[in-house]
This record gives structure tokens, sequence and C-alpha cells, in this order.
């Protein structure tokens, strides 16, 4: 982090002696710490302790400097914003755009990344109104540090407690070596199940929820792509900034991919289609009767290979999900459907679907291989996009 600026929102709640500590490793790993405090964060901690660890004049006041503009200046200064803690009430204010504060200023007025550590009392977090505010600033790619789970200042034990600091450097470290490598790409990203209709009310699916796509969507925007994303039915928000085409089956997905394929230059193909259809659909619901019942199937139409066989140019890369002899599965795929690059994970037992944690090896060639290693969605898409710069000059 040596000469990265950084500027380190400090919102009041008791988490904001913590800030203190942040601020000070920050410092020590060679950041410029600016540091603005709310009027509330000043009840917890005073502006002196920030001064002292960071050597720097702490801002508390849009009015308190009157040969500038604080909120412009610090904004355009420094290349990311963090806020530790985020209390509920500056989240809301970031959510609906509330300009009240010198923080909520500089947010307001930076088009750098925001990164946000949420720290409060469970009920406040799990409020739903918390809840969608959060939704909505993921939703324009800003970056939750989601809280932890532990003992809290109003002796209670839930979620809400601030993420633990080396979390918190880490999403720091990571946003800070985001580059721009992918300017000038169109990048077609496939996410999300789909469903096949047996009747008005039923349906064959699958497990995924379109995170991991979503995800590599939201990374590849930011680095500066533009970006296709053609998304199955889920309850995953997609990222701002990309171009978001919805479909519900297997055959409308090929149909968006097809219109979108020629002009792209990276297709990543994560979208977890399913492989059969029923042959007949019911136009009304089918009622249940003591006869056993069964389903004609018939094959869906394979996106992943017809791309491969298109050769369209696009550097292509699928995803396997797998639960037995993944590697090996994932490589005859990526040679059977042409592709340049597969990312395979294992998903028995359930995992690697949803919000949580999952783990991906990217394979190319006859031998290729790279283990991305485990670890939250969006820091996987991040690995991902930096093992394929690597790799596409050599695959070219």
């Amino acid at each position: 982090m040596t000469g990265r600026r950084l500027l380190l929102g400090v919102c009041g709640g008791i988490a904001a002696y913590k800030a203190a500590a942040l601020a000070s490793r920050l410092v020590q790993r060679g950041a410029v710490v600016d540091v603005v405090m709310t009027a509330a964060a000043q009840h917890f901690v005073t502006p002196l302790t920030f001064a002292a660890l960071t050597r720097r004049r702490v801002y508390t006041s849009l009015w308190e400097d009157q040969t500038t503009i604080p909120h412009i200046t610090l904004a355009r200064e420094n290349e990311a914003i963090v806020i530790v803690p985020a209390s509920a009430d500056t989240i809301a204010r970031l959510a609906v755009g509330c300009a009240a504060d010198l923080l909520t200023n500089i947010a307001l007025a930076a088009r750098g990344p925001l990164l946000l550590a949420p720290a409060m009392n469970t009920a406040m977090l799990e409020h739903p109104a918390t809840q969608a505010n959060l939704a909505t600033l993921r939703a324009r790619g800003v970056e939750v540090i989601e809280p932890g789970t532990g003992f809290l200042a109003e002796r209670e034990s839930g979620p809400g407690r601030l993420a633990d600091e080396d979390v918190i450097i880490g999403a720091i470290e990571r946003t800070l070596r985001r580059t721009q490598d992918l300017v000038g790409e169109r990048v077609l990203i496939t996410a999300g199940p789909t469903r096949e209709a047996i009747d008005p009310v039923r349906f064959l699916s699958n497990a995924s929820t379109g995170t991991m796509g979503i995800e590599i969507a939201r990374e590849a925007a930011a680095r500066g792509a533009a970006v296709d994303l053609v998304l199955g039915p889920t309850l995953v928000a997609p990222p701002a900034g990309v171009r978001v085409v919805r479909v519900t089956t297997a055959r409308e997905m090929l149909a968006a991919v097809l219109d979108n394929a020629g002009v792209a230059t990276i297709a990543v193909a994560t979208a977890a289609v399913a492989d059969w259809r029923p042959a007949v659909t019911f136009e009304q619901k089918v009622k249940k009767t003591a006869e056993p019942q069964a389903i004609a199937l018939e094959r869906n139409p394979d996106i992943l290979a017809e791309l491969g066989q298109r050769h369209s140019g696009a550097f292509l890369v699928g995803f396997a999900a797998e639960t037995t002899d993944a590697l090996r599965n994932a490589r005859a795929k990526l040679e059977r459907k042409q592709l340049d690059a597969i990312a395979v994970n294992d998903v028995s037992g359930g995992s690697g679907f949803g919000p949580g944690d999952s783990a991906l090896t990217l394979l190319w060639g006859a031998h290729g291989q790279t283990e991305l290693g485990r670890g939250p969605k969006r820091e996987l898409a991040a690995r991902f996009w930096d093992a394929l710069a690597a790799l596409r000059p050599k695959r070219h």
C-alpha cells in the first residue's frame, strides 16, 4: 500500500475504536490516510486520536475550511473510500443520496470505489430497511464487507459485529490492486439457472443462484469492460453498470447469447443451464393422482458447445460444477466443447451454491491448471480475472 491514498470514514458506534487500530495498520503498510469523522463518531473517539496515528489533519465538518471545498478535494485526491464502522444511519443516507455531512458529501462526489464495513446491533442490521439499503448500495457497485457474528456492546451475541481487521485490509488491498485491464473489451456472461415449465406452476431447475456469474460481471465492469449479462431467474440483484438480459428457459438463453456473441471479445458461461426439458408442457396445472406419474424429457440446446463450434473469436471460458472426479470431468468438457479455459468447482454436498464461499480451479490446454483457492465469490471473481489476464496472451 506504499504511497496509496485512502479516505477512512468513521461513523458513530462503539466499533469506532477499532477504526483507530485499522488506521494505524494502514499507515504501517505505507498508506496515506485521510480520516473523516461524523459528529456521532466523535462521541466515541476524538479526532486527536486519528491525527496522532496518521500524522495528518482529521476532517469533521463541511464548514471548517473556507479556503477549499473539502468534499470535492478529498473525493478526488483519494483512490478509495472505506467507511469503518458504517452505521445504519450513514448507510441509509448513502442509499438515498442524502449529503447531510462531510462524509456523505464526499461519498456522493467520489468516482472511485467505496467500501463499507457495517457494525450495529443485530436487530438494526436485520431490519428490512437496512437490508434494502445495503442491497441498493451493492447493486451500485459498493463493496459491503460483511459483518461478523459475535459478542456485541449490548451484551448480546449475534450478527452485526465489525468484520475482522484482516478481512477489511484484505478488501482494501484487493480494491487497490484492481486494474483497468478490461478497458475496450466486450464481455458476455451467462449466469443463474434456467427453468423448464412442466405446467403453469411447476418447473425443472437447479440450485444455482447466479451469484458467481454476477460477481464476475461486477468485477469485469469495475475493470472497464462493457458487460452483457444474460441472467436466468434469480433473486440476486445484478450489478450496476452492466447490460442485463433476463431469460427463463435454456432456449431463451441460447437466443440471447447468440444475439450478443458476435461483438464479444470474451465469453464466460457460468450459467447452470438445464440439460433437459419436458417434452410436453401442460397448459393447466396437473392434478395429482394415485397413479405414478412419468415426465418425458427432451434435450435442451448445449449453449456452451454452440459457442465453441462457432469460433467467433471470443476467448471462451466455461464453468463446470462437478460432484465426482471434478478435474478429469472438467478437462474432458474443456476439450469436447472447444473452450479456451474452464473453471471447475466441486459442489458435492451442496457447497458452492448461493452467496457463501466457494472454491475454483482454472484449467486450460492439456495440462494447464491454476488454483484460485477458496473464498467469498467476490474475491474469487477478482482472482478469476487476474488469472485470465495472464492466460489470454498465451492462448492467443
